[in-house]
C-alpha cells in the first residue's frame, strides 16, 4: 500500500510517500516560500541527493502540480505511473465542531471545509486547493483528512472556553480549538521514546515554530492547553498573523484607519507578526539575516518573536505544576539555534540548562540541555505525515 500524504502550510508543502507495509518513505519533499520571491521545490528520492529546482510557485495548485512530476520524473521519481497510489492523505487546519476525528473526504466533507474557511483564512483554502488539485489528478483514489484539532480535545473546559456570553458557545461553538495537533501529538510522543520514558508519567511543552506556530502542554500523553484558540491566529507572533493582542485594538485601529472587518482581518492574517514588526519578511531566515545586520526592527521582532515563547512555557509549566521535557519542532524549531537559546535563557529558574554547543543543529533529533539540566530539552523534527499516513491507512483498510 503506497499512500502520499501531503500537508499545506500557509507558505510550504511538505511531502511524503510511503510504502505501508513497513512504514518506508520512498519519497520526499518541501514546497517552499510558496507565493514569495525565492519559490522552489526540494524532492529527495530516499537513498539519493535531494534535488532542488528554483522555479516560481505563486499557489498552492501549482505546488501540488510539482510534486506529482517529481513522484514521476524518470530519474529521481518512484512511481511509474499515478496508479500505484492506494490513497492521499492532507492535513486540514479546522474543521470547527464539525469533524473530532480523521474522514473519508467526499463533496459533503468538502463543503464543510469550506464552511470553516472563515476559521483559518490562510490554511484552510491552501488545504482545501491541494485536495482539489488531487481529485482533479486522481479523480478515483481515496482522500482522508487528519485534522490539526483533534489532538486538543482532550482540553478540559476550563482550559478552552473563553470569558464571553455561554451563548456563543452553545450557537456557534466559539472555544479554543488548538491547531498543529498531528504534529503535538508526534513530538510529545516521539519526545518519550527518545528519554525511554513513558508518556503518561512526562509533563512535557511541545513548541511548534515555523510560519504558523503553537505552544502546547501535553501532560500524561493528553493536550491539556495550547497557545491557538478559536482561530490559528492567536498565541504568539508568527510569520504575517499578530497573534495575541488586546481585542480592543480592533475597533481602535477599525476607526483610526477607517477599515471595515474583513481589512481588519487581512490585516491580522497577513500584514502582522513577524512581516509587521520587521517591515521586511515574513520568513526567519530574512529577518535573522537582516538582525545580524544591524537592522533594528528585524531584531525587535526576533526579540518579541522569543519572549512569547518563553512566557507561554513558563505559564504552561505552572498550568502542568512542573516540567520534565521540552521540546522545539517545525522550521524555526529545529533549525534556528538563535531562537532556541533565547527562548531557553532565563528559564534556569524552571531546570532549564541549555547545552550551546549541543544546541548547534539543524534538523535532526537531539538533546541540547545539559547533562545536569532537570529539565530535558529536545529538538525532535516533526513528522506529522506519518501521523497522517497511519490514520490514512486505517480508513482505506476500514472500508
Amino acid at each position: 500500500m503506497k499512500i502520499l500524504v501531503i500537508n499545506c502550510g500557509s507558505s510550504s508543502l511538505k511531502y511524503q510517500l510511503f510504502d505501508m507495509e513497513k512504514e518506508n518513505v520512498l519519497a520526499k519533499g518541501l514546497v517552499e516560500r510558496i507565493g514569495i520571491e525565492g519559490s522552489q521545490i526540494k524532492h529527495t528520492k530516499t537513498g539519493m541527493e535531494p534535488v532542488v529546482q528554483v522555479t516560481a510557485i505563486p499557489d498552492h495548485k501549482v505546488g501540488i502540480k510539482l510534486v506529482l512530476d517529481s513522484l514521476l520524473d524518470k530519474d529521481h521519481g518512484v512511481l511509474s505511473s499515478l496508479d500505484e497510489l492506494t490513497a492521499v492523505g492532507h492535513r486540514v487546519v479546522h474543521a470547527g465542531e464539525k469533524f473530532a476525528t480523521s474522514v473519508r473526504l467526499d463533496p459533503k466533507v468538502m463543503d464543510a471545509l469550506k464552511e470553516c474557511i472563515p476559521l483559518a483564512p490562510l490554511h484552510n483554502p491552501a488545504n482545501i486547493m491541494g485536495i482539489e488539485a488531487v481529485t482533479s489528478a486522481l479523480p478515483n483514489i481515496p482522500q482522508v483528512g487528519v485534522f490539526d484539532t483533534a489532538f486538543h480535545q482532550t482540553m478540559p473546559d476550563y482550559a478552552f472556553m473563553y470569558g464571553l456570553p455561554y451563548g456563543y458557545y452553545e450557537k456557534y461553538g466559539v472555544r479554543r480549538y488548538g491547531f498543529h495537533g498531528t504534529s503535538h501529538y508526534y513530538v510529545s510522543h516521539r519526545a518519550a521514546e527518545i528519554l525511554q520514558k513513558p508518556v503518561e508519567k512526562l509533563k512535557i511543552v511541545t513548541c511548534h515554530l515555523g510560519n504558523g506556530s503553537s505552544i502546547t502542554a501535553v501532560k500524561g500523553g493528553r493536550s491539556v492547553d495550547t497557545s491557538m484558540g478559536f482561530t490559528p491566529l492567536a498565541g504568539v507572533i508568527m510569520g504575517t498573523r499578530s497573534g495575541d493582542i488586546d481585542p480592543a485594538l480592533i475597533n481602535f485601529i477599525a476607526q483610526a484607519e477607517n477599515l471595515d472587518v474583513k481589512e481588519i482581518d487581512g490585516m491580522l492574517n497577513k500584514k502582522s507578526g513577524m512581516l509587521g514588526l520587521s517591515g521586511l519578511s515574513s520568513d526567519l531566515r530574512d529577518v535573522e539575516d537582516a538582525a545580524s545586520r544591524g537592522e533594528p526592527r528585524a531584531k525587535l521582532a526576533i526579540a518579541v518573536l522569543a519572549y512569547g515563547i518563553k512566557k507561554y512555557i513558563g505559564a504552561y509549566a505552572a498550568a502542568m505544576g512542573g516540567l520534565d521535557v521540552l521540546v522545539f519542532t517545525a522550521g524555526i524549531g529545529e533549525n534556528s539555534a538563535t531562537i532556541r537559546s533565547r527562548v531557553c535563557d532565563g528559564l534556569e529558574f524552571l531546570g532549564v540548562e541549555l547545552d550551546q554547543e549541543k544546541n548547534d543543529v539543524r534538523s535532526k533529533e537531539a538533546e541540547i540541555s545539559t547533562v545536569g539540566s532537570k529539565v530535558r530539552v529536545l529538538v525532535v523534527p516533526t513528522n506529522e505525515e506519518l501521523v497522517i499516513a497511519r490514520d490514512t491507512k486505517r480508513l482505506v483498510a476500514n472500508r
